[in-house]
């Protein structure tokens, strides 16, 4: 499973359906669903072709799910050398590097270990850590991109000198009360906006949005009472938080490339310059009509018309990358770092 809880979570990335994503399931497709505007023109009708391009979230519709590094905060406050180590994987993770690990593990069929092991040497992240000691645990949720994080975080932590290891947990409601007591685990490779409507626990009140630094703003009180929050036995415990990397894995919206170039688009918002003759045709889960993250929030963000939707049943899964590449569609949602997106 993935690790936000978020239904949806700035980049352009071509992409090859080369392969399925091994996180994404497939449960079928529905029926088609047609709103009352009917496609007017052809202007942004389905292209097919096999390689994808993801468009520019310009506006900030998704939340911003940055890759961020969540530490036990006793175990930060003893080991000055903790975080920033992990610091400076944020300082240098993108995007592209997710994507193209996820891919080596997802496609190519390489280790994770050796996928974090590469991606640590290429980015001489190690270069000049400081020097600490002592045992670290970094928790693992057991879904790729997770466990590549997982294995780069101990890689980093080792060439700083701590004794770092991987260990598998499970769901963020067990992970996050065993990081927050700091015995089982201390370092994990969190998501920004989702960690922080999960402390935040009022599904009615959202607190994360499209700004990383607005995010993290409101991230920090709910990290300091985490303890309480969790309702742990210690409720004086707390977390820590590093700093957000540009490496994000939220919702995206994809087209072919051959789409992309017919029409001239790199964003949603030339998208919808471009596509007003009702001939665009969304593609997503059922739940998109009526979802803020989804079509709603494309139409009131950034101005879409959409001439109808069609349902598939696998949230950014095969289906859909399917249907975007076969011309089904002429936009899709998809996972930003999904490794069947790699060049």
């Amino acid at each position: 499973m993935r690790a936000r809880i978020t239904f949806f979570a700035p980049l352009v990335v071509a992409v090859a359906l080369t392969a399925a994503c091994g996180e994404s399931g497939s449960s079928g497709t529905g029926g088609d669903k047609t709103d009352s505007t009917a496609a007017s023109g052809d202007t942004c009708a389905p292209v097919p072709g096999d390689k994808l391009v993801v468009l520019e979230d310009d506006q900030h519709l998704q939340n911003a799910d940055n890759v961020i590094p969540a530490v036990n905060t006793k175990a930060a406050d003893a080991q000055a050398a903790l975080l920033p180590a992990l610091n400076a994987v944020s300082g240098v993770l993108t995007t592209d590097d997710l994507v193209e690990m996820n891919a080596a593990v997802d496609v190519e069929r390489k280790t994770a270990p050796d996928v974090a092991a590469a991606w640590v040497e290429k980015s001489g992240v190690t270069d000049g850590l400081e020097k600490g000691s002592g045992p670290i645990a970094v928790g693992d949720a057991g879904f790729t991109e997770s466990t590549v994080l997982a294995n780069v975080y101990v890689d980093v932590l080792k060439a700083a000198g701590f004794d770092a290891s991987v260990r598998v947990v499970g769901r963020r409601e067990l992970y996050l009360k065993a990081l927050t007591e700091g015995k089982e685990i201390q370092v994990f490779p969190e998501y920004l906006a989702t960690v922080t409507e999960f402390l935040e626990g009022d599904e009615a009140n959202q607190v994360a949005s499209g700004d990383v630094d607005a995010t993290l703003e409101a991230l920090q009180p709910l990290a300091a009472k985490a303890g309480q929050l969790l309702e742990l036995e210690d409720t004086t415990a707390s977390l820590t938080f590093g700093d957000p990397s540009q490496a994000v894995d939220q919702n995206a919206f994809a087209v072919t490339t051959a789409f992309a170039d017919k029409v001239g688009v790199k964003t949603l918002s030339e998208l919808a310059d471009a596509c007003g003759d009702g001939s665009l045709v969304l593609g997503g889960p059922a739940e998109c009509p009526k979802r803020p993250f989804c079509q709603p929030g494309l139409e009131d963000t950034y101005g879409l018309k959409f001439g109808s939707f069609k349902e598939y049943g696998d949230t950014g899964g095969p289906l859909t990358k399917a249907a975007i590449q076969k011309g089904e569609v002429s936009m899709g949602l998809v996972f930003s770092s999904d490794g069947a997106l790699a060049q």
